[in-house]
């Protein structure tokens, strides 16, 4: 350990962001009695996304706006490491000098309903007011309940919960996993069933990024957690071979039972209309395997031309039937 005096670490000017790499911190902590608390220096960093936190985040690039400046960052020497919520972390590659290093436990993948009524989803009275600035997520109420207005909903966590008690939206979806790590899941209405909302890809992981060659792989590969590694690198696959992103109301979920992995995708159109669904199955050895074969189905039956049109949302993202 003597080369690493410092470990600087990159993260989102959020309490989120603080919150994952606090667990993150205290879990390498633990795993190695000689390291001390001081060997790690946050540096908060302003994103894109984060300065930009009012606008349709697929009209301002959509594509890598929560982690652009913490990738340059560690292009530059600047910080040593990024931590990041995996889901906002493009499967394209933009510096292939970067990989991910280090894949904390996923949390539970599940969306959230946060409703001021206590109403559930399918209960909430028509006409009422959802917020999300998921275009997948938009996709799915849709697809469930066109009877429902959606406005857009930016902003981190806490902005967003406050919106919601200032009555600006009847009811929000959020990740649960996010809720989770900030010790919200107590405002949690209710916990969004896969059969109706699938998420996004790698949606409740966390990872640490970092240069290939980086000095603090050492440091991290105790705590990397080898099962949410293979079903996020399954999922982020199909995502990058079909050309979706963060943009696309793709949804995409990997699970891990025993010795055999389960992938479940779900594409829809900007109207709600599921387009594309798919379950496979295969030995978890085989899950890059397994991804190649989903994609390579998902693109014969849609075509590439397609399915690169969804990742654009021509209407206004706000809906009122």
């Amino acid at each position: 350990m003597s080369e690493l005096q410092k470990i600087v670490v990159g993260i989102r000017r959020s309490n989120l962001s603080r919150s994952q790499t606090n667990l993150l911190i205290q879990e390498v902590l633990s795993s190695d009695p000689n390291l001390k608390k001081d060997l790690f220096n946050i540096k908060t960093i302003k994103t894109t996304g984060d300065v930009h936190n009012s606008h349709r985040l697929d009209r301002i690039g959509g594509k890598g706006l929560f982690i652009k400046e913490i990738e340059e960052q560690i292009i530059s020497g600047e910080i040593d490491i990024g931590v990041h919520s995996m889901k906002d972390v493009p499967a394209q590659e933009t510096f292939p000098d970067l990989e991910i290093i280090c894949w904390m436990k996923r949390y539970k993948a599940n969306d959230a309903l946060l409703s001021n009524s206590g109403k559930s989803f399918m209960d909430l009275p028509p006409g009422s007011v959802i917020g999300t600035s998921s275009i997948r997520r938009r996709s799915q109420v849709l697809s469930l309940r066109k009877d429902l207005r959606i406005k857009l909903l930016r902003g981190n966590v806490d902005t967003r919960i406050q919106k919601l008690k200032n009555q600006e939206y009847d009811a929000i979806i959020l990740s649960l996993a996010g809720l989770a790590r900030l010790n919200l899941e107590h405002l949690v209405t209710e916990i969004l069933d896969f059969k109706l909302f699938l998420p996004a890809a790698c949606q409740g992981a966390v990872g640490v990024q970092a240069l290939k060659s980086s000095k603090a792989l050492d440091t991290f590969s105790s705590v990397n957690n080898t099962q949410t590694q293979m079903e996020c690198m399954s999922e982020r696959r199909v995502l990058k071979n079909i050309n979706a992103n963060c943009n696309s109301p793709v949804s995409i979920y990997a699970k891990i039972i025993k010795d055999k992995i389960t992938l479940e995708f779900e594409i829809f159109d900007h109207q709600g209309n599921k387009i594309f669904k798919k379950s496979i199955a295969d030995d978890k050895q085989k899950y890059l395997n397994l991804s190649d074969k989903l994609s390579e189905e998902i693109v014969s039956n849609l075509g590439q031309e397609k399915i690169d049109e969804l990742d654009k949302l021509k209407n206004d993202f706000d809906y009122t039937p």
